[in-house]
């Protein structure tokens, strides 16, 4: 007998609702975390009062019911809705690109001026867009693309729009009312009292190490369960036999302000060139918080270089073509279930991660 069920590999969602539905099973879990924290990115830190959402922005939303009374059974949501605003160069537009987006560029009120514009601005493409400059133009116009794509995307990237492929913008959400809810989703909010709630009873009753690296001493844990589930880069698991997959990092940058409210919403995108950072981060206001002083974060994204934390996976050919070699590998691995973001080298995002999780639950436990 071993002496756990599963060794589970990192702590964030994937690892977390898993480990819940191990629990829920009469199972063993033995979490293991590089952090000195659990909950990966969806972490918050108490600042005077304020839950700092320390790896960046996360706001909870899906139109899966089933998805959102499991997270609501385990913490009580509150009402925020995301209606980012967009910074270019001063001049202050609603997101996403909506009738309060178009009055305020074009000083027009109904939705078939606005329409019009735009249509009358696509035309600077023909044919086939060969790059995402052209795609963002052929799907919302010269206008919005210039202030409100362009430079943020370049800055995201860290390339000219025109040396991006246009598959990155599929589509852009265009929205002919005067609506500022930025998911089109039918539930969505914020743990009332951070996120750490729900990671705190997603791990109950789990043992859990923190600041120890798995692949570190990886037969030594492997020893110790029957099963292992790895929340890890994919590639770092195989040593990086085939070579490093690509991503995006981020930097941040955050800071205490004795002042009551700094920008009046929780997300404002910078979207000229020149602003250094992508967004800055409001957090009390995804809880309505009235304290005394606030807490911003800026946002710069990065190259991506080996040591940094990967975040966003670069999901053009080349790196595909090298994860599906590593997947293939996995799928050899006898006892050991890959998930979650960096395991499967795509953009996840929660309600997404918490749904794969379902699934691969029902499997392991015969609940499907």
């Amino acid at each position: 007998m071993k002496q756990y069920d599963y060794i589970i590999a990192g702590s964030g969602l994937f690892a977390g609702v898993f480990a819940y539905a191990a629990r829920q099973h009469g199972k063993t879990c033995l979490v293991l975390e590089k952090r000195d924290h659990i909950g990966g990115n969806i972490y918050c830190e108490d600042v005077e009062g304020i839950h700092v959402h320390k790896y960046g922005a996360h706001i909870f939303h899906t139109s899966n019911k089933k998805v959102w009374q499991f997270v609501n059974s385990l913490a009580e949501f509150n009402r925020y809705t995301n209606s980012p605003v967009a910074n270019f160069k001063g001049e202050m537009y609603n997101m996403p690109f909506n009738m309060n987006t178009f009055s305020r560029m074009w000083g027009v009120s109904t939705p078939a001026q606005a329409k019009a514009v735009i249509d009358e601005q696509r035309k600077a493409v023909s044919g086939e867009p060969k790059n995402l400059e052209e795609q963002a133009i052929s799907l919302v116009g010269t206008d919005i693309y210039e202030k409100l794509i362009k430079g943020y995307t370049e800055k995201q990237w860290g390339k000219d729009c025109k040396d991006l492929p246009s598959f990155i913008i599929k589509r852009l959400p265009v929205r002919y009312t005067y609506d500022n809810n930025y998911f089109n989703d039918l539930y969505q909010g914020i743990p009332i009292g951070g996120y750490n709630v729900l990671i705190d009873k997603l791990f109950e009753g789990c043992d859990i190490r923190t600041g120890v690296d798995y692949l570190a001493d990886r037969e030594t844990w492997r020893s110790m369960g029957e099963k292992v589930v790895y929340t890890g880069m994919l590639d770092a698991y195989f040593d990086c036999c085939y070579g490093e997959l690509e991503y995006r990092s981020l930097r941040f940058e955050t800071e205490l302000l004795d002042e009551e409210n700094h920008q009046g919403v929780a997300v404002v995108n910078y979207t000229d060139r020149e602003t250094p950072y992508t967004r800055v981060i409001e957090h009390k206001h995804f809880e309505f918080g009235t304290q005394p002083k606030t807490v911003i974060t800026r946002e710069y994204p990065a190259d991506w270089t080996t040591g940094m934390e990967p975040y966003y996976p670069v999901n053009d050919a080349k790196n595909q073509e090298l994860f599906e070699k590593y997947r293939a590998l996995a799928t050899k691995e006898e006892n050991v279930i890959f998930g979650g973001r960096l395991a499967e080298y795509k953009y996840y995002d929660m309600d997404k991660v918490i749904e794969s999780v379902m699934n691969a639950a029902a499997k392991e436990f015969g609940d499907a």
